[in-house]
């Protein structure tokens, strides 16, 4: 009795295998969903009184639908078979005696009666096990990283060592799916009834392992990013530069962690949310702006302004050239100042010989010649000499 029950069963099972499947993605996917399994529609059609057909086997003739975006994988008893990476519609074939179909021309003694032997040597289970997954191969977002305290790296336009704590997300992409499946993704995420493989699930051990691996890669990425001669080495650009600084997140990930040469994944986009330096940065950074806002075409111009405000001031208060005389030296001691800052102490100069009286404050000849060495040099402008000259001149 159990004989032909076991018989029966098999039998009962084989006949319910034999109506053709219609595989597809599953409904309400997260957008973050990697790997997911595809999942048949409409089995049996409702048709016949053999509705319970065994799990994990599929159909000679059954057509799955590839999705723009996705690929599609398929295992033979935990071994990849195939691999469809181009969207439409296909139709699955295979020579295991369990995926046989009388729908599917194979013949009403192959597809039932020696079918339905292999199972009776199972105890009335398929033999086999075939499963289907696809995989998402669009950019996959929200992937969260964050620092719990300051991380360091060489700064080359500041020339020092700053910090910072960040925060932010990024977005990947699955590259290689048969790398990511044979060489990173547990098991359990392809087995039967497992879970959908999502990067942002926390409880999911390999996203867990990509996150700590991200922190562990930012403080080479910043290094990467402000230490490059063609992103102009400012830190302050990475938060308007996702790209960019994506590039050098993944460079640094690659070069630790092997992602998209061992695992066929890779990093795509950067977000960061916040970024906070330390005391020590924000004092460099804050030097940095006041020198960017005196430095170069800027700098000149200003210098140049003050001259012809001074030059001005000198002409209306009749100190004339004297008064420009004066100037100039402050000019030339405030230029030797600055450049005292950068350098270290001189020692003490020689005493210089007595320097000649100056030209009396009337003299329009000492004043015309100061005025002319102030043209040349170009701290004033020709029509600022014009103007002094005539004045100087009593025109």
């Amino acid at each position: 009795m159990g004989f032909i029950k076991a018989f029966a069963g098999a039998l009962g099972g084989t006949l319910a295998d034999q109506w053709k499947d219609f595989l597809t993605p599953p409904d309400g996917l997260a957008p973050t969903a990697a790997i997911f399994p595809a999942v048949p529609r409409g089995q049996n059609a409702g048709r016949g009184s053999n509705t319970r057909a065994s799990q994990n086997i599929i159909t000679n003739g059954s057509r799955v639908v590839v999705p723009e975006g996705v690929a599609l994988l398929t295992f033979q008893d935990g071994q990849l078979t195939g691999l469809v990476a181009e969207p439409g519609g296909y139709e699955y074939t295979s020579q295991v005696p369990n995926s046989r179909s009388v729908f599917a021309g194979d013949g009403i003694l192959a597809s039932t009666v020696l079918t339905s032997w292999e199972r009776f040597k199972f105890g009335g289970q398929p033999g086999s096990q075939q499963l289907a997954f696809y995989v998402n191969l669009k950019e996959i977002p929200n992937n969260r990283f964050g620092t719990q305290s300051e991380i360091y790296w060489d700064d080359a336009y500041l020339n020092a060592q700053v910090g910072a704590v960040t925060r932010g997300t990024y977005t990947l992409r699955v590259v290689d799916p048969v790398l990511l499946v044979k060489g990173f993704v547990p098991l359990t995420y392809l087995s039967t009834g497992g879970p959908v493989f999502d990067f942002s699930d926390l409880d999911n051990p390999a996203a867990t392992q990509l996150f700590t691996e991200v922190v562990g890669s930012l403080a080479a990425a910043f290094s990467r990013y402000t230490n490059d001669p063609s992103q102009g080495n400012r830190i302050t650009r990475i938060q308007s530069d996702s790209v960019g600084f994506g590039q050098a997140l993944a460079g640094a990930v690659e070069e630790g962690f092997h992602w998209t040469s061992q695992r066929g994944i890779t990093i795509v986009k950067v977000a960061i949310a916040a970024i906070e330096y330390d005391e020590d940065t924000r004092a460099l950074l804050s030097d940095v702006k006041k020198a960017d806002a005196l430095g170069g075409a800027r700098g000149n111009s200003f210098l140049q302004q003050s001259v012809a405000r001074g030059m001005q001031a000198a002409g209306e208060g009749g100190g004339g050239a004297a008064n420009m005389a004066v100037l100039g030296l402050g000019l030339n001691a405030a230029s030797g100042a600055a450049g005292a800052l950068q350098q270290p102490p001189a020692p003490p100069a020689p005493a210089a010989p007595a320097a000649p009286a100056a030209p009396a404050a009337d003299d329009p000849v000492a004043r015309l010649t100061q005025l002319k060495q102030l043209l040349d040099q170009g701290l004033i402008t020709q029509d600022d000499y014009d103007a002094a000259k005539a004045k100087a001149l009593g025109l």
